[in-house]
């Protein structure tokens, strides 16, 4: 019997999404609904697990752990990419890796979630609800106002057409901005300085790789308005943290919508929960049940086909 684990079912839904009984006898599945405290804590979790079922970029599965894991033969992550797994140490062991489709949609579902929540003060509107008071703020509108996008790729491009149907204008960079679909989806390119400067919110849709690291640090921030809010529901490390609590406090910029982070979870104790201009969110962009339907589907599909020596969804 092939012994696997579930990491990091933070809701709690594989055991409402598989029926394990169908399956009893041929494997033993253990599910783990909080994130391991280290290391350490991992490996001795799973010394004796065969196949790991994981949520992409949750936990970190390291050339440490892969070499403490003797028995592991499988990995099933969500999503066809994951920058939480070192792929070469997990090739070289022999390791099969698998992945699942994802739907895209929820991640620019998200993102107008931040956006409309940062322009309409959505955040204090309904804190102060619940404390008894009525109307505290004033929103403003996004009709003719300037959306940038860093990244105009699948969730950017529907972004962008969401934006349209506001009646706002469209603005895109990329180092590798593709000018044909700007062209047809009605978006001006423009260099990363300018985009920053014109734009009244600035939404990040770029893939995190080492040349988009830091992407976004203090000289970029200070470019933008002071009216402005940037968006990031990519990934933390495009945005230098540290220069960006700086520009909240000090008021850069007119507040920002997080569904990342540099660590995640995120500490309790981190600056960003208590800033009033930080609209956050615990990276939710893809958790949808339409997508973890998906994942876990997919990741008993894929297993099933290592099995048999027929793999699906390789990734190498």
């Amino acid at each position: 019997m092939i012994k696997v684990a579930i990491l990091d079912d933070y809701q709690k839904v594989f055991l409402q999404i598989i029926d394990t009984e169908k399956f009893k006898g041929k494997y033993e599945f253990k599910v783990f609904h909080e994130p391991f405290i280290n290391e350490q804590e991992a490996i001795v979790a799973l010394e004796d697990f065969e196949a790991l079922f994981i949520m992409r970029e949750r936990t970190p599965i390291t050339k440490t752990l892969i070499n403490s894991l003797p028995k592991l033969k499988y990995l099933m992550t969500s999503g066809m990419r994951n920058n939480a797994i070192d792929l070469k140490e997990l090739n070289k062991r022999n390791i099969i890796v698998c992945g699942t489709e994802i739907n895209s949609n929820p991640a620019a579902e998200i993102t107008w979630a931040l956006i409309l929540g940062l322009v309409r003060n959505m955040k204090q509107e309904i804190d102060n609800m619940f404390q008894g008071y009525w109307q505290t703020t004033i929103g403003s509108e996004l009709k003719g106002k300037m959306l940038g996008l860093i990244g105009l790729g699948k969730i950017g491009s529907q972004v962008s057409q969401i934006a349209k149907a506001f009646g706002m204008e469209v603005c895109a960079w990329s180092e590798n901005l593709n000018l044909s679909n700007a062209n047809k989806l009605g978006v001006l390119p423009m260099s990363k300085e300018d985009l920053l400067k014109n734009s009244d919110i600035v939404s990040i849709h770029v893939v995190l790789g080492e040349r988009y690291k830091n992407l976004i640090e203090k000289k970029d921030l200070e470019m933008m308005k002071k009216s402005s809010f940037l968006i990031n529901t990519s990934r933390g490390q495009i945005v230098n943290e540290k220069d960006l609590i700086a520009a909240l406090e000090n008021e850069t910029i007119a507040g920002v919508g997080l569904d990342v982070y540099d660590k995640e979870p995120l500490p309790q104790d981190h600056k960003l929960r208590f800033l009033p201009n930080a609209l956050l969110l615990p990276h939710i962009g893809y958790v949808t049940a339409e997508n973890y339907s998906k994942f876990y589907l997919q990741m008993i599909e894929n297993l099933e086909g290592c099995i048999i020596n027929k793999p699906l969804r390789i990734i190498s």
